[in-house]
């Protein structure tokens, strides 16, 4: 096993699990006060939100998919899953142990992803390939991403059937029964047919033959389909850590008002893993990152000691923006529920890539070299 030493004073390692929207602004922050390590599976972090955008426009992902060294310039980035955590240690698949201060989980949730940056690159063009070759597409899932995606290819190609198939009652659960109605009818106004209460078997369709049953027994023809299903927590691999205790019975990470694990003094949780109440955002994500390194450096100052109060996560008013193609948008403010180009110039241009580029210390405009 390797072990990687830190070269700094005692008390300010600091380890960074997870370089998803959470994990990459706390390492990114931390970089020129603490000794900070950055262990992810791959070598850069992506603004996922807009991946739906690189699938119609696979340039578009020139300026989302940004290597670690990129924005984390002072720190080292070890490209392998965690496997364990002791007290003291993060301990990875590719054998390393690495010593830790203080340590912040931010993992998000499983998926499989590229390792490096250009075969995420080559993943995008690929699935514009597989849309730009297809007469019907289908998607299967009525969260954010399928209807993103739904939207984005009827803007993009209108002469392509589109055919959007969820489980659930309504689009958008995650959001109000206004936003989500409004997103449906946007949607059936650019001719994307939309089923719900109904699955599909993707097994359905055999070798060449591109017609899908449904579990209420409708039968869709599809050149190609995509499945936009959220993705399982990943937390799983904390049951086999010191960490074991700390997860709720939904596998979230429990966490106090400082955003610190239950029971842990120096252990943070941010983003999605978290079990706080509230919607599952990026803009949420980047708040967890703010409030647990503000108290990470107040902590390796000494702050708690002279009595310096650690900063306090407190939820916000809700809001979500979901984009629908290049123009319009779906906006759930706390007092109003609206649709259009007038959120759609909030979001639906740029999709926030320039901000939070600019986040990252990075030029909004220009793509990697």
């Amino acid at each position: 096993m390797a072990g990687i030493e830190s070269e700094s004073k005692q008390g300010r390692r600091v380890v960074v699990i997870g370089g998803g929207i959470a994990g990459s602004l706390a390492a990114k922050l931390l970089q020129f006060d603490a000794d900070v390590t950055l262990i992810d599976p791959k070598e850069y972090f992506e603004i996922t939100w807009a991946s739906l955008r690189s699938m119609v426009e696979p340039s578009f992902a020139e300026r989302t998919v940004i290597n670690h060294k990129n924005y984390f310039k002072n720190g080292r980035v070890v490209t392998s899953p965690a496997v364990n955590i002791t007290e003291t240690d993060v301990m990875t698949a590719a054998g390393d142990v690495i010593g830790y201060d203080f340590l912040v989980i931010a993992t998000g949730h499983n998926d499989l992803l590229p390792k490096t940056r250009q075969e995420k690159l080559s993943q995008y063009q690929t699935e514009y390939e597989k849309i730009r070759s297809s007469r019907s597409v289908l998607i299967v899932g009525g969260g954010p991403s399928g209807v993103e995606l739904a939207a984005e290819i009827a803007v993009d190609f209108p002469e392509k059937k589109v055919t959007l198939v969820h489980k659930g009652p309504r689009l958008l659960e995650f959001i109000g029964e206004k936003a989500a109605d409004k997103a449906f009818d946007w949607l059936k106004s650019k001719k994307v047919e939309v089923i719900l209460n109904q699955s599909v078997d993707l097994n359905s369709a055999s070798d060449g033959n591109k017609t899908y049953k449904t579990s209420g027994g409708e039968t869709i023809h599809a050149d190609c389909h995509f499945l936009c299903v959220g993705k399982p927590l990943s937390s799983q691999w904390l049951n086999g850590t010191v960490l074991k205790d700390s997860l709720d019975g939904k596998g979230r990470v429990i966490v106090d008002e400082h955003l610190r694990i239950k029971g842990r003094e120096n252990v943070f949780a941010i983003g999605d893993i978290t079990n706080i109440p509230e919607m599952k955002q990026g803009y949420i994500a980047e708040m967890h990152a703010n409030v647990a390194v503000k108290n990470i450096k107040i902590m390796m100052s000494g702050g708690e000691k002279k009595k310096k109060k650690l900063s306090t996560y407190k939820p916000g008013s809700e809001m979500a923006i979901v984009s629908l193609g290049r123009r319009d948008s779906v906006a759930q403010f706390p007092f109003m529920t609206v649709i259009g180009c007038l959120p759609g110039l909030i979001k639906s241009k740029d999709l926030f890539v320039g901000k939070t580029r600019k986040t990252r210390g990075l030029n909004p405009k220009r793509v990697q070299g």
